[in-house]
């Protein structure tokens, strides 16, 4: 418990830099993670799980060994973008000290969700937060993480109990911000920017999805939802822009086939870049 009078000793739902806060969750023995990077939002619906799978994509195209978690618990679409549909992960050890080995995509890409461990991948989670918390956990506890160079953490929306989760109990060394162009923007930035400065943890940068269609006839680029203001926020909150993802039928159509992987796209080579050298 902190010091603080005002403390009532639970940690899990404090968001307070304490210096008393319990450390990291400690990784499986076999396990190895190098790097940890968060994908966030403020908000649903701006493709947070699109920007997990084509960084982890790009940076095993680098040479990387690449990981995902998917931390939206109630929401799991990692699979689906990588045809692993009706792939589920494989337990070993005992009743007293049980694991997880985690599913590999074609490339090698490891990850963890939690369609890999439901009978039927339609079933719903129906948990409340601190059972949804638990888990997120044990996917960084029990799951035997190969040598993993780079892991993404595709992360719910907001600023609740899962993503607070991932920040207190794994060593995150940076976060990306996902938003599309809508003028309520700035709130979904200063929120999840306002977070990661919360817990000490730096914000790479910013990235825009559904951006603009390019017109087949004239390659013009249409701001269907308007021009929005990444650009202000990025000034005012100091992050790089890193990526602007346009809106296109091919990427649409891959990711629900479950090929996510054919992709080869260059609207993340600087997102990219600013995990490699971190």
């Amino acid at each position: 418990m902190a010091e603080n009078s005002g403390c009532g000793g639970s940690c899990g739902s404090c968001s307070k830099d304490c210096a008393k806060r319990p450390t990291h969750e400690t990784l499986h023995k076999d396990s190895k993670v190098k790097k940890v990077i968060g994908i966030v939002s403020g908000k649903g619906g701006v493709g947070k799980s699109l920007v997990t799978s084509l960084l982890a994509c790009k940076t095993t195209r680098d040479g990387l060994k690449t990981a995902i978690m998917d931390a939206d618990i109630t929401g799991p679409s990692i699979p689906k973008a990588f045809g692993l549909n009706a792939e589920r992960a494989q337990s070993g050890g005992t009743a007293e000290s049980g694991f997880l080995y985690s599913v590999k995509s074609k490339t090698g890409i490891q990850m963890m969700s939690m369609n890999f461990l439901l009978p039927n991948e339609n079933d719903p989670v129906v948990w409340r937060g601190p059972v949804i918390s638990g888990a997120v956990k044990q996917f960084w506890t029990d799951v035997v993480w190969e040598d993993v160079d780079v892991m993404f953490v595709d992360c719910p929306p907001g600023t609740g109990d899962v993503p607070l989760t991932v920040f207190q109990s794994m060593p995150v060394d940076g976060i990306i911000v996902v938003a599309s162009p809508q003028q309520l923007v700035r709130t979904i930035v200063e929120k999840a920017v306002n977070m990661a400065n919360m817990m000490k943890i730096p914000v790479l940068g910013l990235v825009e999805n559904m951006s603009y269609v390019k017109c087949p006839d004239c390659n013009k680029e249409i701001r269907i939802f308007g021009d929005g203001n990444i650009e202000a926020c990025s000034k005012e909150f100091n992050i790089p822009v890193l990526a602007r993802i346009p809106i296109e039928a091919e990427t649409a159509a891959k990711v629900d086939s479950g090929c996510v992987e054919d992709l080869n796209l260059p609207y993340l080579d600087e997102a990219a870049k600013a995990v490699e050298n971190l």
